[in-house]
C-alpha cells in the first residue's frame, strides 16, 4: 500500500540509523511531542537503533493523558445522571477520576456509548429527543475540527439536547512550558504531523526561534521517524535552528485553512489545566459565547477547580520527559493495563502502555518483574 510499504522498509530504517551514527559527535536529547509517534518507537524498536549519544524523550502527546482529574469528574457526575446519554471514544472509559472511571458509571447503569467520531453522537440526539446527549470533546488540534463540525451541524438542524465537555488541548503551549522549565532537557523536537495538517508550523517557527531549536515535522512510520531523527541531529551538529518539514506528503506550512476556519468559528483558546502539568496558559479550546448553548458546562455546571490527587504514578515526569517508565516503581507491578494507576498505562498512545505492551520482556530479563 502506497506510503505503508515504503515507509516500514527495514533496509532504509537501518540506513539513516548508520547515517545518524556516522554524524553524531555529542550527547543529544530529542522529544516527540506525539504518542502515536512513542508507540511506534517502542514497538518497532527506534530507539534501540540509535547511538547511546542520542536519547528520546517521550513528551506530552496523549489527549487522553493529560486530560485532568476534574475534567474525568465532571464527566462521570455528568454520565451518572439518568436523563444523559454520555459519550467518549473508548480511551476516556478507564482513566481514574478521584473516585472510580466511566466504566465504573457503565457498570452501575449509565447509558454509556463509545463512539469513533462526534458526528455520531448527532445521530443519537436525534433519535433520543427525550434525552440530553453529551460528547466527551477531548484531542488536540487534530480532532477540534470534528468537534467543531459537531457543535457547527447540531446548530444548522436546530439540536437542543446536544452538548460538548470540551477537553481540547493545544501542542504549542506545552512545548513552551517544557522548554522555559528549569529541569529542561531537550535539544530538539520532533512535531506531531497530524497536528500540524491540521495547524499548519507557522507557529513552531517562533517556538524554535525563540528557544535556539530544531523543529522537525514527523510522521508516524518508522522511516518517518527515524528520518526526522536524523533531520533534528543533523541541524544540532550543524548548530541550526529551524522548522523543517519531514512530512510533506501532509503538512503544508499554513496547514488546513478549512479546518482552521471552523475551530476558529467555534472555539475560543483559554488557560486549562494539564495532567501532570498544571495550569497553562492560552493551552485550551472552550466553546466560544455564540455556541454557548452547546457547552456541556452550560447544562450542568462548571467543572471544579481542583487540583490532580496525589498518587503514586509519576505520569507528570513522564510526560515532561524528566523519568521514564521503567524509573516508576509502581510500573508492571501495582501498575498495568488491568490496573492503571494513571493515565499514562490507560491510554493506547501512553508511554507506559507503549513500554508494557513491547518492553515488558526487558523488566523481566533486568529482574524488575
Amino acid at each position: 500500500m502506497k506510503y505503508i510499504d515504503e515507509y516500514h522498509n527495514t533496509e532504509a530504517v537501518a540506513a539513516f540509523a548508520g547515517k545518524i551514527k556516522s554524524i553524531g559527535s555529542r550527547k543529544w536529547n530529542i522529544m516527540e511531542v506525539c504518542g502515536g509517534q512513542t508507540h511506534a518507537i517502542v514497538r518497532h524498536g527506534l530507539d534501540q537503533l540509535l547511538p547511546d549519544e542520542i536519547t528520546l524523550l517521550h513528551g506530552p502527546g496523549c489527549p487522553v493523558c493529560v486530560t485532568p482529574v476534574n475534567i474525568v469528574d465532571k464527566a462521570i457526575e455528568i454520565a451518572g445522571r439518568q436523563n444523559v446519554i454520555f459519550c467518549s471514544f473508548g480511551d476516556m472509559m478507564r482513566v481514574p477520576g478521584s473516585d472510580g472511571d466511566l466504566f465504573g458509571v457503565k457498570s452501575a447503569g449509565g447509558d454509556l456509548r463509545v463512539l469513533y467520531s462526534p458526528l455520531d453522537a448527532i445521530r443519537i440526539a436525534e433519535e433520543n429527543s427525550g434525552k440530553e446527549v453529551v460528547f466527551f470533546g477531548i484531542g488536540f488540534e487534530t480532532t477540534a475540527p470534528a468537534n467543531a463540525m459537531a457543535i457547527l451541524w447540531a446548530d444548522q438542524i436546530g439540536l437542543e439536547n446536544f452538548s460538548v465537555l470540551s477537553a481540547m488541548v493545544l501542542i504549542p503551549p506545552a512545548m513552551e512550558l517544557i522548554l522555559s522549565s528549569r529541569s529542561n532537557k531537550v535539544d530538539a523536537f520532533l512535531a506531531a504531523g497530524h497536528v500540524c495538517t491540521v495547524s499548519g508550523y507557522e507557529q513552531y517557527e517562533v517556538l524554535s526561534q525563540s528557544y535556539s531549536l530544531p523543529i522537525v515535522v514527523t510522521g508516524f512510520e518508522p522511516l518517518d521517524i527515524i528520518q526526522g531523527i536524523y533531520m533534528a541531529v543533523a541541524q544540532l551538529e550543524d548548530g541550526r535552528a529551524e522548522v523543517e518539514n519531514q512530512y510533506s506528503r501532509s503538512v503544508k506550512r499554513e496547514g488546513n485553512f478549512a479546518a482552521l476556519r471552523i475551530m476558529q468559528e467555534v472555539f475560543t483558546a483559554v488557560d486549562r489545566t494539564w495532567r501532570g502539568f498544571g495550569m497553562i496558559k492560552s493551552s485550551g479550546l472552550a466553546i466560544s459565547d455564540k455556541y454557548r448553548r452547546y457547552d456541556a458546562e452550560e447544562k450542568f455546571g462548571k467543572v471544579d477547580d481542583i487540583s490532580d490527587k496525589d498518587s503514586e504514578c509519576i505520569s507528570g515526569d513522564i510526560l515532561s520527559g524528566t523519568k521514564k517508565p521503567f524509573d516508576c516503581h509502581a510500573f508492571g507491578n501495582k501498575c498495568t493495563p488491568d490496573n492503571p494507576l494513571g493515565a499514562t498505562m490507560v491510554s493506547s498512545e501512553g508511554a507506559c502502555s507503549a513500554y508494557y505492551s513491547y518492553r515488558n520482556l526487558d523488566l523481566k530479563k533486568a529482574g524488575l518483574k
